[in-house]
């Protein structure tokens, strides 16, 4: 692996992997052997979360897999529906019975919610980290407006970001405001859910290479220190994915595949569910 391999937190003693392993139901479900296979594999970051409804067998496949507890770096979330004070204590009670863990190393407010001030949740993650069930904390689908809003009200320091970013969607905007705000940029769908997998560009640059489309766009994503959560449940993607810390896409390259971006790109909730727009 090479000094790409973790993104330090800028606010917090910590460091995240680059590339995690998802756990996103939209896959098709999760196994707990899934999971396993991943962590045999080398990945080191499992992300998962309670709207998922696969945090029963993360917590199985991580003790399936034999790697120990303190060698994972584990993310779940709360939901959207439960960002009230007390709801948010009792999720993420829930979490960590499901997961059979004491602590997450990154809680995450999944959605940000309009209907419940930030102003209310923001104290009841920093009382998460206090009481030591999560080492880490951050927001997740929080647009640049919402994110400055969220670290201003939150009594202990955020460390990241979560939102959908590939090469098809243009997050240039929100990842300036991450880097400013000197937080990780956490890249989901980062393989815009197989609809990079066609793209001739991708193809070309792949085939040239020698490797696979899904490495190349999650390599493109990791020299923009931007870490990421593939998933996949073939044993041979699952390592070729984690295989991407032994080779460097030329700026040509980079600059290309920035160029795929399309005003269609958006793969996860389409409608939107932030108030005030994406950027």
């Amino acid at each position: 692996m090479t000094d790409l391999a973790r993104l330090r937190f800028a606010h917090d003693d910590g460091a995240i992997p680059t590339v995690g392993f998802g756990s996103s139901p939209l896959t098709g479900g999760i196994l707990p052997d899934v999971i396993a296979t991943g962590l045999k594999a080398g990945y080191r970051h499992i992300d998962t979360a309670r709207k998922y409804g696969t945090e029963e067998a993360v917590g199985e496949g991580m003790r399936a897999s034999g790697v120990p507890r303190q060698d994972i770096f584990l993310t779940t979330k709360v939901s959207h529906e439960n960002l009230r004070a007390d709801d948010f204590a009792r999720s993420v009670d829930e979490s960590l019975a499901a997961l059979k863990v004491d602590y997450v190393d990154l809680l995450l407010v999944h959605w940000p919610n309009p209907d419940i001030a930030l102003s209310e949740t923001m104290p009841a993650l920093a009382k998460a980290k206090r009481q030591g069930l999560a080492r880490h904390i951050g927001v997740a689908n929080f647009n640049i407006a919402l994110l400055g809003e969220a670290i201003k009200l939150c009594p202990e320091p955020l460390v990241a970001l979560q939102a959908e970013y590939h090469p098809y969607l243009d997050q240039t905007k929100l990842l300036a405001e991450v880097r400013k705000q000197q937080l990780v940029f956490i890249a989901y769908c980062p393989l815009g859910r197989g609809r990079l997998f066609d793209d001739p560009v991708l193809k070309e640059i792949a085939q040239a290479r020698g490797r696979s489309i899904a490495q190349i766009a999650l390599r493109w994503l990791i020299q923009q220190d931007v870490a990421a959560i593939p998933f996949s449940s073939n044993p041979q993607r699952i390592a070729d994915n984690f295989n991407v810390f032994d080779f460097t896409l030329s700026d040509d390259e980079m600059a290309r595949i920035t160029a795929l971006k399309r005003a269609d790109g958006r793969v996860a909730n389409p409608s939107g569910r932030v108030t005030g727009g994406w950027d």
